[in-house]
């Protein structure tokens, strides 16, 4: 099968909307430390650029790393913890989970499900893409970039087998 990488989203469109949603952000934290979790490992260059555009309070930066997908582009249908956060870094603090995406909605209610159980003071979700015609649980987004449609998606952190995520922009392949 031959593809071609077609460009969604800019380079110049993800800036203007991580400052969009930095803006919000400060506005709902301003006076409030924060802790930032982001999932691994499509959110890494997202959580970067966003973290340099909040004037809020951020307090810590964590990780966890969840996969939902197996060696391909298809969702095995439940999240595996691979990398989780010391209940230290939760209990009791405010969190904003930063996700890449939000597609099936498995990986980022499982992440919610076990930061809820760290007993935080508040948990809300910011997320760069969302893809809601692909959702198999309900995710609220509170701070939401692009809502865009079923393509599979890489760069800017996003990848197929590891490859791509160092692109500026969002793709996604064309036949």
């Amino acid at each position: 099968m031959n593809q071609t990488l077609t460009p969604l989203i800019s380079p110049e469109e993800i800036s203007i909307t991580i400052k969009r949603l930095a803006k919000e952000i400060n506005q709902d934290y301003q006076d409030c430390p924060l802790t930032i979790l982001g999932i691994l490992k499509g959110s890494f260059i997202f959580i970067a650029d966003l973290v340099r555009e909040i004037d809020a309070p951020v307090d810590n930066i964590e990780f966890i790393q969840l996969s939902s997908y197996r060696e391909n582009t298809v969702s095995a249908g439940k999240a595996s913890l691979l990398l989780d956060v010391d209940t230290r870094h939760i209990r009791g603090k405010h969190i904003l989970v930063a996700e890449d995406i939000v597609d099936t909605g498995i990986s980022t209610t499982t992440a919610l499900e076990l930061l809820i159980q760290k007993e935080p003071a508040s948990v809300k979700l910011c997320s760069l893409l969302d893809k809601p015609s692909r959702r198999q649980r309900e995710v609220k987004i509170d701070y939401l970039g692009f809502s865009i449609p079923d393509y599979f998606v890489l760069g800017y952190g996003l990848d197929v087998d590891q490859k791509y995520r160092q692109l500026p922009g969002i793709h996604y392949f064309k036949d």
